[in-house]
C-alpha cells in the first residue's frame, strides 16, 4: 500500500483537490480512494490499460459519487470542475500519461455531438439515460453514440477490437 500511495498520491490528491470544496473534504476522499483501489486491486488488467488510468478511474468514479451524494449533481459548477479533467487540453496536467494524450487526441477527432456524449458520460459520469434528458435524444440514440465513439476511439488510437461473437468459450 505504502508504494501505492508513493506513486500516485500526487495524481490522486491533486484529482480530488480540484473536485471537492475543502482541504478536508479532498483528505477524506484520497483515503476513501485509496481504500477503494486497495479493494479493486485484484481487477487491474494491464491489457485493459495503465495502472495509472487504473487509479484515475477509480478516484473519478469515488468523486462523481461522493458530489452526487453531496447534491451537486451535473450543475455548472461540476462541469466547470470537470474540464480541468477534460481531454480537450490534455497537455496541461503533469501528471497526464501518453495514453490519456493519445486518447485526448482520438477524441478531438469525433464529431461534436459523439464527443460531448462521451464527455457527458465518462467525465461527468452521467447515466445514458440523464445524458438523453439532458441532450434531447432518444435513449437508443445515446447509447449507440456512446459504443460507437468508444469504438472510434480504440480504433484511432490502434487499440484492437475483438468481436463478442468471434471469443472462443
Amino acid at each position: 500500500m505504502r508504494e501505492c500511495i508513493d506513486q500516485f498520491g500526487s495524481l490522486i490528491w491533486s484529482i480530488a483537490r480540484r473536485l471537492t470544496r475543502s482541504h478536508a473534504d479532498a483528505e477524506d476522499a484520497v483515503q476513501e480512494i485509496f481504500t477503494d483501489i486497495w479493494r479493486s486491486a485484484a481487477r487491474f488488467d494491464p491489457a485493459q490499460g495503465s495502472e495509472k488510468v487504473f487509479v484515475a478511474t477509480i478516484a473519478r468514479r469515488r468523486l462523481i459519487d461522493r458530489l452526487r451524494r453531496a447534491g451537486r449533481h451535473a450543475t455548472t459548477e461540476l462541469t466547470d470542475e470537470m474540464e480541468s479533467l477534460a481531454w480537450s487540453d490534455p497537455g496541461t496536467q503533469a501528471e497526464t500519461c501518453a495514453e490519456a494524450q493519445t486518447a485526448a487526441k482520438a477524441v478531438m477527432q469525433l464529431r461534436p455531438e459523439q464527443r460531448q456524449v462521451l464527455e457527458l458520460g465518462l467525465l461527468q459520469g452521467l447515466s445514458h439515460s440523464e445524458i438523453a434528458e439532458a441532450l434531447k435524444m432518444p435513449l437508443g440514440t445515446v447509447k449507440t453514440m456512446m459504443r460507437r465513439g468508444l469504438l472510434q476511439v480504440r480504433q484511432i488510437m490502434g487499440i484492437s477490437i475483438t468481436p463478442v461473437d468471434e471469443v472462443q468459450p
